[in-house]
């Protein structure tokens, strides 16, 4: 498929899409679709094995969180009410292959922002097969999980439509920017669709603003074609320097700032999210995690702006029951 093509496709899906009433508004404005491809896809093995090839770097892109597709109604589907995404519409403008979740159980509209989350160190591969299927249970738009778990859920989320989310640098964000690209380069290699990055937060409260920006944008370089979010721990950190983490996440080309590890002793509130999101402005995600673990908090998180929650109280929320959990 060559440029012409490419874009021909882009701009149909776009337009189907959006005539369904499927693309939320504000969608995206960069100018005549993606630019030509550069660089050659190479092939890298990660730590478990698994052969992926390396998604080549692209020009002006829509940013990520810029529009996202939102479940089908029943009008729109009647064989599949809701879905996340009707595929006959894709299909239809040429795809190939879609990745369609269609939930089995019947959970609230906020299944889609969430990152059904498990990084206790102590997590067993039982309980990650667990949250692999109750995220294709609900449609949950990923698993969070630690780096050593990624192959698995991959494997076992293959072709659903729920995304593999992992965390680099994680929980400190001490490691260097070459530690942290190797890191998230052999989580994508073993089948990550995003990454979480924690930024270096002593720099930070030193000052030293270039050395937050260089660290982000090592791992933007080695995370092109991939969700890159930037974890600011909000909890360590005034006012001042959460603006300037934003400015040094948007500027080193991050799809996301996101609250917390959920092991810095605070998390998300609603002042932070405001505040993140003005930083950013209205194009770049925003996601809220840590001590959510109720549809009412989830509810008011993302009036004021969060596109997505990082919380291992997912179902409790998205089913409005009483949370068992005990956090991350």
């Amino acid at each position: 498929m060559n440029e012409a093509q490419l874009r021909r496709l882009v701009e149909e899906v776009v337009k189907a899409l959006a005539s369904k009433g499927l693309l939320k508004a504000g969608g995206c404005d960069c100018e005549g679709g993606p630019k030509a491809i550069k660089g050659e896809i190479k092939t890298s093995v990660g730590s478990a094995g698994k052969v992926f090839a390396n998604a080549p770097s692209w020009g002006a892109v829509p940013a990520k969180g810029q529009f996202s597709v939102l479940p089908a109604t029943s009008a729109q589907n009647d064989d599949d009410d809701d879905a996340h995404v009707d595929a006959r519409v894709i299909q239809a403008v040429g795809a190939a292959r879609v990745s369609v979740c269609r939930p089995t159980k019947k959970g609230t509209d906020t299944a889609r922002y969430v990152d059904h989350t498990l990084l206790k160190p102590n997590a067993t591969q039982e309980e990650i097969a667990k949250l692999c299927e109750e995220a294709k249970s609900f449609c949950f738009a990923s698993v969070c999980v630690n780096p050593s778990y990624v192959a698995l859920a991959a494997q076992i989320l293959r072709g659903c439509g729920v995304k593999v989310c992992t965390v680099v640098g994680f929980p400190l964000g001490s490691t260097t920017p070459t530690v942290k690209a190797i890191e998230a380069r052999d989580a994508i290699a073993n089948g990550a669709d995003e990454i979480d990055m924690v930024i270096n937060i002593g720099a930070l409260k030193s000052g030293n603003d270039i050395i937050v920006y260089d660290d982000i944008k090592a791992v933007r370089e080695a995370t092109r074609g991939k969700v890159l979010k930037t974890i600011l721990e909000t909890s360590l950190l005034s006012d001042d320097e959460k603006i300037r983490a934003c400015a040094a996440a948007k500027k080193a080309g991050a799809d996301f700032v996101k609250t917390s590890t959920g092991f810095g002793g605070g998390g998300a509130t609603v002042e932070d999210i405001k505040l993140m999101r003005a930083a950013v402005g209205p194009l770049m995600g925003v996601k809220a995690s840590g001590g959510i673990r109720d549809a009412k908090t989830a509810t008011e998180l993302i009036a004021a702006g969060a596109t997505r929650l990082g919380t291992s109280a997912s179902v409790a929320i998205v089913t409005d029951a009483k949370s068992e959990g005990k956090g991350y």
